[in-house]
């Protein structure tokens, strides 16, 4: 069986964590049971012959610093064993766990201890609150053990109460808040000693669908102020699509697929991702950038009339994008106020531009643009965040992204 880093469609370098060749497997025979599963042999073969069961299976892949890594599957195929493996939780039965270059697996009790206390922040499904303590006694708690003087315990508790949104509920019992402010408790507990690395395991996947959204739109909001890097466990993947810079699926301990979201929608890598992706709104995950098209029929802004024209009957349309030297987005002509400015003897395509032109930014959802779309007689412009027109996109190349049959219809 080749290693999952295989599947990964992007170098980190250098990585905070890496996985090389790991395994985890239940049972008496983990030197049989490997070498069944290296062999493709099926989960439910393995188990008959060894009574073993291989919950991890050859895992290998880098995340890169400020990362959110999403591990997404069904129940049993594996994800929250290998979340336990990269905090060592649990042992693997082979295979090596690097964070910062450094093996953990080789790493003993005190010093793994210690790389705990350092590195890692964690927060599960089950919020593991105190019960007999308030908020801000409950977010003091990690560094409580860490050894951390009361009044700095105290200003960093605080800190991290209000950067997850309950400034002013410090004070209050854990049993007079609802699940979803208990979550934030127990995430506000795992920034309050400022770790590097956070693991969430199911951390949403005990509330309400409301709050569940509202948890993930501040846990991005977060992420976009903080910059750690995350690992996050689901089996939702409407969820790791809204989250994850990058996923892998896992289905029977195996890797399926690493990709970005819309990697993942567009290029999925097996019939099981192939399954999993097929109902996925992608509206609310793909952007302009996946359905734009290059487009050369553009005009530069020092551009004359009759030049403008030249290109206009090149290309056999009736309307052109106007640029600036930089290739920022300046405008649109149309033919017969080219022909007309031509025949006025203008030099210059500055008075025909039409500067009032919809255009998107290629982070745009494809969802967002579909409203815009309606009625427009020409392509919309994609600009990046400085102004530069990066490409155009159709109402055909919109609606085909849109569908999940993208692929065929292509």
């Amino acid at each position: 069986m080749e290693e999952s880093t295989n599947l990964a469609s992007e170098q980190v370098d250098p990585p905070v964590i890496e996985t090389r060749g790991l395994y985890k497997i239940f049972g008496p025979n983990p030197k049989d049971t490997r070498k069944l599963v290296d062999k493709n042999v099926p989960r439910s073969e393995v188990l008959a012959q060894t009574r073993s069961t291989a919950a991890v299976v050859n895992a290998g892949f880098k995340i890169a610093k400020s990362e959110t890594f999403v591990i997404m599957g069904l129940s049993g195929s594996g994800k929250s064993t290998l979340v336990r493996l990269l905090n060592r939780l649990i042992e693997p039965t082979y295979g090596e766990v690097y964070i910062d270059g450094q093996d953990i697996t080789k790493l003993n009790r005190t010093e793994l201890r210690e790389l705990r206390r350092s590195k890692f922040g964690m927060v599960f499904q089950q919020f593991a609150l105190l019960p007999h303590r308030n908020v801000v006694e409950n977010v003091e708690f990690g560094l409580e053990i860490r050894g951390a003087p009361s009044s700095q315990r105290r200003e960093k508790a605080i800190k991290a109460i209000h950067d997850v949104g309950l400034g002013g509920y410090e004070e209050s019992p854990i049993q007079a808040l609802s699940g979803g402010m208990q979550q934030r408790v127990g995430l506000a507990r795992a920034l309050a000693t400022n770790p590097e690395i956070l693991f969430m395991d199911e951390a949403f996947s005990a509330l309400d669908p409301l709050i569940r959204t509202q948890m993930q739109d501040e846990l991005i909001e977060l992420q976009a102020r903080l910059n750690k890097t995350v690992v996050f466990i689901t089996h939702d993947l409407d969820e790791a699509l809204k989250l994850g810079d990058r996923i892998a699926i896992m289905k029977d301990g195996v890797i399926e697929q690493i990709g970005t979201p819309e990697t993942i929608l567009t290029e999925p890598a097996s019939d099981y991702v192939r399954s999993f992706v097929r109902n996925v709104d992608r509206g609310k995950v793909l952007t302009a950038d996946s359905v734009m098209t290059k487009s050369q029929a553009v005009a530069r802004q020092k551009d004359g009339p009759s030049h403008a024209v030249r290109i206009m009957r090149q290309h056999d349309i009736s309307s052109l994008f106007v640029v600036d030297n930089n290739r920022c987005f300046v405008g649109l002509v149309t033919i017969d106020e080219t022909l007309e400015a031509i025949k006025k003897g203008a030099k210059t395509l500055d008075e025909i531009v039409h500067r009032d032109v919809l255009t998107v930014e290629t982070n745009t959802l494809l969802r967002d643009m579909l409203p815009l779309s309606s009625g427009q007689k020409v392509p919309i412009p994609v600009l990046r965040e400085d102004g530069r027109m990066v490409g155009i996109v159709t109402r055909a190349a919109l609606l085909l992204g849109l569908s999940a049959e993208t692929e065929a219809a292509v």
